[in-house]
């Protein structure tokens, strides 16, 4: 029996997400994921923390000298982070 509407796994896996109330914290916590390779070796080293609350990423960083470097390009973060998970899944980011 041939089906005749395909349609595509990862389609029918957001439309779940969605439908449960699941697509927020999942892209959440594709986006604390993605800190690492969004940001490089050298800045993930000196983060202790992220959390999201909000829509506001809290990112607690060990190294008072990369906090003062990212607070100048908080809103270059905020898109690239984005942009990355390909939704908008933060608005801000506080750096401790």
């Amino acid at each position: 029996m041939r089906k005749q509407k395909a349609e595509a796994v990862g389609l029918i896996v957001r439309q779940f997400l969605r439908e449960e109330g699941l697509e927020t914290p999942y892209n959440e916590y594709r986006l604390i994921e993605a800190w690492p390779e969004v940001m490089g070796p050298g800045i993930s080293r000196h983060t202790a923390a992220l959390q999201i609350r909000n829509r506001v990423l809290f990112v607690r960083l060990t190294s008072s000298v990369i906090r003062s470097e990212l607070m100048m390009a908080r809103s270059l973060l905020v898109r690239r982070l984005n942009e990355h998970i390909g939704a908008q899944v933060i608005e801000k980011i506080v750096l401790t």
